[in-house]
């Protein structure tokens, strides 16, 4: 894991965030998600700064969002750099996903 999902997954393995079960890795299609939530059906990715407007990322959130996942994408350094934004974003998008 890159130091930036590791500092992640720190604040959603456990039930921490929530009380949703994030899990590492998860396959979805042909893509692996960095991290899922299967019940609330959201992915969090992070990405490098070779990933800034990625038309292979635009796809990839395409094919994710056909099998019925929501997808979120963070900067390494925005969770390297702000991390309660980063959870903030996140409990937002579940709260969305919960009202829909």
């Amino acid at each position: 894991m890159t130091d930036a999902e590791k500092i992640l997954w720190k604040h959603l393995r456990a039930r921490q965030l929530d009380n949703i079960k994030f899990v590492r890795q998860f396959p979805i299609g042909n893509a692996v998600a960095d991290f899922s939530s299967r019940s609330a059906k959201l992915v969090i990715e992070l990405d490098g700064s070779q990933h800034a407007d990625n038309a292979a990322d635009i796809k990839r959130t395409a094919m994710i969002n056909v099998h019925g996942y929501h997808v979120i994408r963070f900067g390494n350094n925005d969770v390297l750099n702000n991390i309660e934004g980063v959870i903030e974003t996140i409990q937002a998008e579940l709260r969305n996903i919960r009202d829909e």
